[in-house]
């Protein structure tokens, strides 16, 4: 496992996007815990969170809760199950959202960022297309930041955490070995998946979904600038 601190990439813009969509989730989150300790989070989850059977089918599975099945698909991009999800995501956002925002503009990363969310959602629903699980979390919207990050900056150095056995290391490893090996985890634990009911836990092809779709993306939006490793070297 390897988790990222911070990238040596220098952006040339205030990452304004990025930071309202970390305010957002963090806000949102904190209201979570507000319902928490009412007893309402439960409602709260089922009217705002995804559930595939009911994208598929067309229907409410809790009509009393005046659910729109399909404004889902949005509004769980901005939930999430527990402080680790959300410090999690919202790590990553901000070490990889920046430089993604920086090179695509502002305007086009928001644009970008919602369709990765729904290319992640898309893959949830193709792998379970009957789950009545709520499914909830930015996940698949940041890996479709992960991959543009990628395209853009294969050589950026990225410090991370890398456990080693009993021991724990803090190096400055490539952006290609840091993601590169987050998808194949990603990719691994979708295949081991498949077929296996359970009651919640990751949803993997999310991710998946959501790394397609942003490296499918990044090629075709335009560009604010060209990504300095047109012209740099990294090393």
């Amino acid at each position: 496992m390897v988790i990222p601190l911070r990238d040596e990439n220098p952006t040339e813009t205030f990452p304004g996007i990025t930071v309202g969509l970390i305010a957002a989730n963090i806000l949102i989150f904190l209201y979570e815990i507000s319902l928490s300790a009412t007893g309402q989070l439960e409602q709260f989850i089922y009217i705002y969170s995804l559930i595939p059977y009911e994208i598929t089918h067309g229907i409410a599975l809790y009509p009393a809760t005046f659910k729109f099945p399909y404004l889902a698909v949005l509004t769980s991009l901005f939930l999430h199950g527990g402080w680790f999800h959300v410090i999690g995501n919202m790590l990553y956002l901000w070490i990889f959202g920046n430089n993604v925002e920086d090179t695509l503009g502002h305007f086009r990363f928001l644009l970008f960022y919602l369709l990765c969310g729904l290319g992640g959602t898309l893959g949830h629903i193709l792998s379970g297309p009957n789950s009545q699980v709520p499914s909830l979390g930015a996940s698949g919207a940041i890996a479709g930041v992960l991959a543009a990050y990628l395209v853009f900056y294969p050589r950026a150095r990225i410090l991370a955490i890398v456990p080693f056995f009993y021991f724990i290391q803090i190096v400055k490893l490539p952006a290609t070995l840091v993601i590169g090996f987050w998808f194949i985890v990603q990719l691994m634990s979708g295949v081991a998946s498949l077929g296996v009911q359970t009651a919640g836990g990751v949803a993997w092809f999310a991710h998946i979904g959501g790394f397609l779709a942003g490296f499918i993306l990044v090629l075709i939006l335009p560009k604010r600038k060209w990504p300095r490793r047109m012209t740099e070297n990294y090393f």
